[in-house]
């Protein structure tokens, strides 16, 4: 089992997990983050430390989708290992349904 970062996270970022995280297994982008499933301990650390409720395990059903999406940017995206400042509007997308169309591939700064 793994945990996954989904669309919730997309324009949020807000970062609390990754300083939590034993393995850093957190892959940064350019607007969201995602975990490497194969680098995941499963410990669940990171899961409530997440205000935008984005990390869910892989067992969770609205997680399936976002396991593949998570190793496919993780392989792309460079490791971060410290939480960043996330974007000045995070609060504002906080909750917002259907962000995967704001989704960037494009990778971020650690």
């Amino acid at each position: 089992m793994t945990y996954v970062v989904t669309e919730a996270c997309i324009r949020c970022k807000y970062m609390d997990c990754v300083e939590v995280c034993p393995v850093d297994c957190f892959y940064v982008g350019e607007n969201m983050l995602v975990i490497h499933p194969d680098e995941c301990i499963d410990c669940g650390v990171c899961e409530p430390e997440c205000p935008a409720e984005a990390i869910l395990p892989d067992s969770d059903e609205r997680a399936a989708a976002w396991v593949e999406h998570n190793r496919k940017f993780a392989q792309a995206w460079p490791n971060i290992t410290r939480k960043g400042t996330p974007p000045p509007d995070a609060d504002e997308w906080k909750g917002k349904p259907d962000k995967m169309q704001f989704f960037s591939p494009e990778p971020g700064q650690p």
